[in-house]
């Protein structure tokens, strides 16, 4: 497979990820309860018992490079992103090593009020995927988020190789926390580069094997 450089990835990641969230929105999204006249607002972002979002390690650099640059945020209201994303590792017990997808948080890329922090330039691809319908025909079909997540996958092994897993988000943000010391995530590029490709599971690999438990889109009644 062809090498490419992070920053080339990054560019092909938004526009993976512009593409996508632009299908959802003009086929689907019309079809969907409007998020802004929701009476739970953002519930689908912080309930603990629900959230489950995995991330790339391509995804974790573009959501960081978002919250750098977006003027929305001063370094205070960073650093309080990072902060819920370590609070969110130690209170759910997320770790790399473990069934992970069976391990659920409530997402520190919610910010009250505002909504989601990297909505338009970051977003994964399952919450690009989510909303709220009214009948199960409406829904999107999960083949189109998988295939978005193929190619996050052909992306993230251009650029680390075999250095990259799909973790939850918040354990992906304190990996790479800029005011961390690296030292985690460098271990963790080590022993993921000494695993052979046949012990990679892709993300929908994962998501077939964990059917039965897997949570589906509310649909309301």
């Amino acid at each position: 497979m062809r090498k490419i450089s992070e920053q080339a990835a990054l560019a092909r990641l938004q526009t993976t990820k512009a593409h996508y969230q632009s299908h959802i929105k003009v086929v689907y999204e019309p079809a969907a309860r409007d998020c802004r006249t929701c009476p739970t607002a953002g519930v689908c972002c912080t309930d603990a018992h629900f959230v489950n979002v995995h991330i790339t390690r391509l995804e974790a650099i573009a959501i960081r490079e978002t919250l750098t640059r977006t003027p929305r945020l001063t370094d205070e209201a960073r650093r309080t992103v990072y902060r819920r994303a370590h609070e969110a590792v130690a209170r759910f017990g997320l770790r790399d090593g473990d069934d992970t997808y069976a391990q659920t948080y409530s997402c520190p890329l919610f910010e009250p009020q505002v909504g989601c922090l990297v909505h338009r330039r970051a977003k994964p691809a399952p919450c690009i995927q989510h909303a709220c319908y009214d009948n199960w025909t409406d829904v999107p079909p999960m083949d189109l988020q998988w295939r978005a997540e193929h190619r996050i996958e052909q992306l993230n092994k251009q650029v680390y190789g075999q250095a990259w897993s799909w973790l939850p988000t918040p354990l992906w943000l304190v990996l790479v926390d800029p005011e961390s010391d690296g030292l985690e995530l460098r271990r963790l590029a080590r022993e993921w580069s000494a695993r052979g490709p046949s012990t990679t599971f892709s993300n929908s690999a994962q998501h077939t094997r964990l059917s039965p438990r897997r949570r589906s889109l509310p649909v309301i009644r």
